[in-house]
């Protein structure tokens, strides 16, 4: 059998120690973020995805092996085990290479190879076989299979005994792993993509115009053009092939099989070979091609959806300061919520702005009174039905004011999908819909993350092809790029809801509505400590939680920043030594650049902890996502038909693909910046140029207001 771990380490350049030691944390329940940050002496400082590829791979050696004891004994079982068939076994590194092997042993439904073989013709196809040699003696065929011919088992013909042995003989072609390698290798590298609009669908009806006749080598196919070409097939409106040229693949075939020089055998084994391919090969190769494809593609596109989802969860807070929070609305009024500056929600309003000037009046009147009651210094404005029509409502408002709170556009997608959830229901029972969606956008301005991990990642809008891809998969990475986000920013212990506290390292959903209990029932955590009295929180999950969650304001300074509990009493010498207290460390940046950290080496604390100590020291409570920014919409620009080529405006990235960037520029369209447009240089790939949430400068090049679709140039304007 393997040895996973030499084979982790060479496949991965790692050392056996670090291999060793992290599967070995991960086997113990440590989290990949707990392991990242806090085991660092453990693993030679392996950050997060390498420990995820290490995991990975881990995992799918240890199903590889797994599944090679099984087909092991089961080939042995048929007493057909060989030494040499052992051994290639033992060696496989790829599932499909296994299955592969395991092919000819494994058990089928009845085919017409074993009903040749129930009519006793297998004898007749060993003889061919051996007559296929190049040293065999000539024989006739004929006389050959005139000796199977039984009325009895169904064989009556001479033909009858020759199509029964050429049934078992392309069974055994089939079946065999190296030529369906060379096949799928053949396929994977020589096959291309082609498709086909069907004839019921006119130029210019569907959305899959361009692939009306696509024709593209499968090495070549971008993830998204497949997984494109794959949902229009499933709608009914393409026929897509995996083309190839199957003279090259019958001549390899037959290059490969046939080593007689006798005319009749060889006649009888093209015969038999191209059966073989067509029905027993040609299906189930072009599939698992297909299926490899697929599964690259979608691995991509959740590259994409990941990385998207990091830049939108850490996205720069604008703070958690009194806000206003604008759901718009025409007909049926915009409904605006008060939260104070943790969060919660206060009141709420629904005004009128865009009806009569009456009402337009009165609303005016009750944003004035709302903004003075409560101090406000943030507006939020969804992005929906009458965004800009509101935001311009209310920079009238701030224009008659002193104080001006700011003002920003909320982008608001997966917002009503959590004002139906249960979280939802579950927070404001007794609110209407409209308003916890106004809630959520306001508190998406205050701290993206923690409102954003309510909602179910796929709803938020900054994926590709989504619902197309493979849906456990997505959910998994998903999940662990939400993980390792809220791990990274850390979580105030007392303001958090329990669904964000469910993200946190050796947090379970039981323990986390606990923590939240516990906290409703005793009042604010005053130090870390308190942590293991929530019921079901033990020593093991305290060890795993505690350096991610902060408490501000409480019994030790240490409480509010990433010094893991374990380390505290490093810090207290550190303190001693420089005779200051603890509160006053963060104030002595230079004595503690200037101190021996060597001097505080221990056997479980090392020179990569002790230096992370002092840079949290530095900065205690600091919040590692980048500053606040926004767009600022252009006046008079609320609607597509408003757009024109050549204007340049603001916008802000709401998702990046393989083919680009869409951008938000204030329309209720968000425009496409193609990968061709981003910039002066080759770009590879848009997420090395741009990400969600940043503040881009655009020109429009076209506006399509039939089929809706804004063409931007970012390579047109300066966005240094």
């Amino acid at each position: 059998m393997l040895n996973i771990p030499q084979l982790l380490a060479q496949e991965l350049s790692l050392t056996p120690s670090q291999v060793e030691n992290a599967l070995s944390l991960l086997a113990e329940g440590a989290t990949i973020p707990f392991i990242a940050r806090y085991r660092k002496e453990r693993t030679d400082s392996l950050d997060e995805v390498q420990l995820r590829n290490l995991s990975e791979r881990f995992t799918y050696l240890t199903e590889l092996e797994e599944r090679k004891a099984v087909i092991l004994e089961a080939i042995a079982s048929q007493d057909k085990l060989t030494d040499e068939l052992a051994a290639k076994i033992q060696a496989c590194l790829q599932k499909t290479e296994l299955e592969d092997l395991y092919l000819p042993y494994k058990p089928k439904r009845r085919t017409r190879a074993t009903i040749a073989r129930e009519k006793g013709l297998e004898p007749l196809a060993e003889l061919i076989n051996s007559l296929n040699d190049p040293t065999a003696t000539p024989a006739s065929l004929e006389q050959a299979a005139a000796k199977y011919l039984s009325e009895e088992k169904g064989v009556k013909t001479i033909a009858d005994a020759l199509k029964g042995a050429a049934d078992i003989l392309a069974e055994a072609v089939s079946e065999k792993a190296e030529l369906r390698a060379d096949l799928r290798d053949y396929l994977m590298t020589e096959g291309g993509f082609t498709s086909q609009v069907k004839k019921d669908h006119p130029e210019g009806t569907t959305k899959f115009e361009m692939y009306r006749n696509f024709d593209i080598p499968v090495p070549k196919i971008a993830p998204h053009n497949l997984l494109a070409l794959l949902r229009g097939e499933a709608e009914g409106v393409l026929n897509m092939e995996l083309s190839f040229d199957e003279d090259v693949v019958m001549s390899d075939l037959e290059s490969q099989e046939i080593h007689t020089k006798q005319p009749e055998i060889r006649d009888f084994y093209r015969g038999m070979v191209k059966d073989a391919f067509n029905r027993l090969m040609k299906n189930s190769l072009t599939t698992e091609v297909r299926s490899d494809r697929k599964a690259y593609a979608d691995m991509e596109s959740i590259k994409t959806f990941e990385a998207n989802l990091r830049e939108l969860l850490l996205s720069p807070p604008a703070g958690m300061k009194p806000t206003l929070a604008i759901d718009p609305g025409f007909r049926t009024g915009c409904k605006v919520a008060v939260l104070d500056q943790t969060g919660q929600f206060l009141e709420y309003q629904t005004v009128f702005p865009h009806q009569a000037a009456a009402q337009r009046q009165k609303a005016a009147e009750t944003i004035k009174q709302l903004l003075a009651q409560y101090h406000i210094e943030l507006i939020a404005i969804g992005n929906g039905t009458a965004s800009r029509e509101t935001d311009e409502f209310i920079a009238e408002v701030l224009k008659t004011l002193d104080n001006k709170p700011i003002k920003v556009i909320v982008n608001e997608s997966g917002a009503s999908i959590y004002s139906a959830s249960e979280v939802a229901r579950e927070e404001f029972p007794d609110l209407d819909l409209t308003v916890r969606g106004a809630i959520s956008i306001g508190r998406r301005l205050q701290d993206p993350l923690a409102e954003l991990v309510k909602i179910d990642p796929k709803s938020i809008g900054v994926g590709q092809y989504q619902h197309d891809v493979d849906q456990k998969l997505l959910k998994k990475k998903l999940d662990e790029t939400v993980e390792s986000c809220v791990n990274y920013v850390g979580v105030d212990l007392n303001t958090a809801s329990k669904e964000l506290l469910t993200f946190v390292s050796g947090i379970t959903p039981t323990v986390a509505k606990n923590i939240v209990t516990y906290r409703n029932q005793e009042g604010a955590f005053t130090n870390r400590k308190k942590l293991l009295k929530v019921p079901k929180l033990g020593p093991k999950a305290f060890e795993q939680a505690a350096g991610f969650l902060r408490i501000r304001n409480g019994d030790n300074p240490l409480d509010n920043t990433a010094v893991h509990p374990e380390s505290y009493p490093v810090v207290k010498a550190i303190a001693t030594d420089l005779n200051l207290p603890l509160t006053q460390l963060s104030q002595a940046a230079d004595q503690l650049k200037s101190i021996s950290l060597q001097k505080y080496v221990t056997d479980t604390i090392g020179l990569p902890t002790l230096q992370d100590i002092i840079s949290e020291l530095e900065k205690p409570g600091r919040d590692p996502r980048a500053e606040f920014k926004y767009a600022t919409f252009k006046e008079g620009v609320k609607e597509i038909t408003d757009l024109a080529p050549g204007m340049e405006l603001e916008g802000i990235v709401t998702n990046v693909v393989n083919f680009g960037a869409f951008v938000d520029i204030g329309v209720h369209q968000d425009g496409l910046v193609h990968i061709s447009q981003i910039s002066d240089r080759f770009v590879d790939d848009p997420k090395k140029f741009v990400t969600v949430g940043e503040v881009v400068k655009v020109q429009v090049l076209e506006v399509n207001e039939k089929l809706k679709r804004i063409s931007l140039s970012m390579r047109a304007v300066n966005n240094g």
